[in-house]
């Protein structure tokens, strides 16, 4: 058991026990000489999108309620841009910097991104079967998902993880969300008033349904693993899709991972249960054929007071040995996901638009959001939504979702993360 501690300190999905380091007198410091700002990485990356317009394109989306807001650079790589809402593609979503003070992980997007463009090279890839590779594919990449923790991070509170209001984006998912472990540490793991109350995952759930994916990977630092569902459960699903997953992660860890990266369930692997996760529920509701989460570096050796040398490399060397061991990693995803889905992501892409869309996704937001902010319990609403979450169900469910918002008018119509919505409760 005690072998197992090092690895406690280090799974970002617990993390419970880390300290909220606020003193610079025993810390290794950011090294600027090897990690970008964040303002500087987003413009550079801007930069890279501009030099390469018939590769990349880029948005920034904003949000935000209760006076918190929130933005999100999304960068989408298509090799024909005019061909970027073609559902005949293969589409794989990237986010990194889901925790704040993890920044190796945007250092990594910013490397994929620039061999996309072809301004960086991997050696003993052959370019010819690369491009072949990325003709058939979309990839969406969210380099920074959390700008407000971060620039908290690049203030001196080198161990913070969560957003700008203190919420952990990866507890503030619907999947199981709220569940609190016996050594539950708020500063490491507050999901939030409720499931999505934040901005940053508001948008991440909108992009996700949008783009429909068929590979999902959460980029995370403080250890070397790769990691598959579940979080909140210590087994992983059942099933061909299962054991395609495992394949294509025992692959990655033979040829980059130098086979010491640690591979099975989140919540199995560690011993520690993380509940609301973005992995979770891209896999359970998004219904993602493969979803992950990947754990790219941890310096074992480190005091968990000592953040930034905890998560981060701290030397060139290690630098770039980490960029270049995961940013071919990935381009093995990208050209092994597709093989290893073997041809049954046909349907799914065909679907397209029909996709059905969880019941969870309308009522989570909306009316869990009214029993947080008047603090009353709505037993029968819970209990019906017990029974239908992680159900899926046709375009219906959004006039479902109307009626119900009807029977409770007498609420506000106003919510965290509502305020666009249309709802007539007149002759609907």
């Amino acid at each position: 058991m005690a072998s197992l501690l090092p690895l406690l300190y280090f799974f970002f999905f617990a993390s419970p026990s880390l300290v909220n380091a606020k003193s610079n007198s025993t810390i290794t410091s950011i090294n600027r000489d090897l990690y970008h700002s964040s303002a500087d990485l987003l413009e550079q990356i801007k930069a890279l999108v501009h030099r390469h317009p018939d590769k990349l394109t880029a948005e920034t989306i904003k949000t935000g309620n209760k006076g918190y807001k929130a933005e999100i650079t999304v960068v989408t790589y298509c090799r024909s841009r005019k061909e970027t809402d073609d559902r005949s593609k293969f589409r794989i979503l990237l986010s990194f910097g889901q925790h704040g003070r993890e920044l190796i992980t945007t250092e990594l997007a910013f490397r994929i991104l620039s061999v996309l463009s072809e301004e960086q090279f991997l050696p003993d890839v052959d370019a010819s079967s690369l491009n072949n590779t990325l003709d058939k594919l979309i990839v969406k990449v969210v380099p920074m998902e959390n700008l407000n923790g971060r620039k908290i991070v690049e203030e001196g509170d080198l161990c913070e993880r969560r957003n700008g209001r203190g919420v952990d984006l990866n507890r503030n998912w619907s999947v199981d969300w709220g569940k609190k472990e016996k050594d539950y540490d708020p500063y490491e793991e507050n999901p939030g008033t409720g499931p999505f109350s934040e901005p940053e995952t508001q948008i991440m759930r909108k992009l996700a349904l949008t783009f429909d994916p068929h590979i999902w990977v959460n980029v995370h630092s403080g250890m070397e693993a790769l990691f598959m569902p579940y979080d909140h459960r210590n087994t992983t699903p059942d099933g061909v899709l299962s054991e395609r997953m495992r394949s294509l992660l025992s692959k990655l860890n033979n040829v980059h991972c130098h086979k010491h990266c640690m591979i099975g369930s989140g919540g199995g692997s560690v011993g520690y249960l993380a509940h609301g996760t973005a992995t979770d529920f891209m896999y359970d509701i998004v219904k993602v054929p493969m979803a992950f989460t990947f754990e790219i570096y941890g310096d074992t050796a480190a005091s968990s007071k000592d953040c930034f040398k905890m998560f981060n490399p701290v030397d060139l060397t290690t630098f770039n040995r980490v960029l270049h061991d995961w940013s071919s990693a990935f381009f093995t995803i990208f050209k092994l996901g597709p093989l290893q889905l073997d041809g049954n992501h046909s349907k799914a892409m065909a679907s397209g638009v029909d996709k059905f869309v969880s019941i969870d996704e309308y009522l989570d937001g909306y009316l869990m959001e009214r029993r947080n902010r008047y603090g009353k319990k709505m037993e029968v609403l819970d209990v019906g939504m017990q029974e239908i979450r992680t159900q899926s169900f046709a375009p219906e469910a959004e006039t479902l979702s109307k009626l119900w918002g009807c029977a409770y008018e007498a609420f506000p119509a106003k919510s965290s993360g509502l305020e666009n919505e249309n709802i007539s409760c007149n002759g609907e």
